[in-house]
């Protein structure tokens, strides 16, 4: 699994889409940044309603502001459903991505848009028909995305270790 890769959370403001996220990050062996300001404090008893009993099997890294988080050379993929690039972009994703998510309401500030250049980045799209719902859920997004760079940086998950 590509560890290599990061699942950043910026601002996020529901505890329960944090402890879906969590679980999946535990389950591909994917880190996981948090930037604040968080919407909760993390707390045992906060993560414990958030079902988090298998937070310690994730590797999580807090970070108060976006730019505490910049730490050596990566690439930033923000995603959005107004990104300029379709998730399923083939050849889209390296290793040593950070994928960026935003708050549940407002979605990624400004200054993250701001330093894609710098990186290297894109906005990339996770499209959705808009008639009768506004986005998706956070947690449901950065599952998404972070499938899809499993998939197209070490094939389909699980071919390599022989199961189906």
């Amino acid at each position: 699994m590509p560890t290599d890769l990061s699942v950043v959370l910026v601002n996020p403001q529901i505890p329960q889409n944090t402890g879906t996220i969590a679980r999946t990050c535990a389950a591909t062996g994917v880190g996981l940044h948090l930037v604040g300001p968080l919407g909760y404090e993390i707390d045992n008893s906060r993560l414990k309603r958030a079902g988090l009993d298998y937070w310690p099997y994730v590797t999580v890294k807090e970070f108060h502001s976006f730019w505490s988080g910049q730490q050596g050379p990566k690439r930033l993929l923000a995603f959005s459903k107004a990104g300029s690039c379709h998730y399923a972009t083939p050849g889209l994703y390296q290793s040593g991505d950070w994928l960026l998510f935003g708050a549940e309401t407002t979605g990624l500030p400004q200054e993250v848009y701001d330093s894609l250049e710098q990186s290297g980045g894109v906005v990339v799209r996770v499209p959705i028909v808009e008639t009768h719902v506004r986005s998706l859920n956070l947690a449901v997004s950065q599952g998404i995305g972070l499938y899809e760079a499993m998939r197209q940086i070490d094939g389909p998950p699980g071919v390599q270790d022989g199961s189906h």
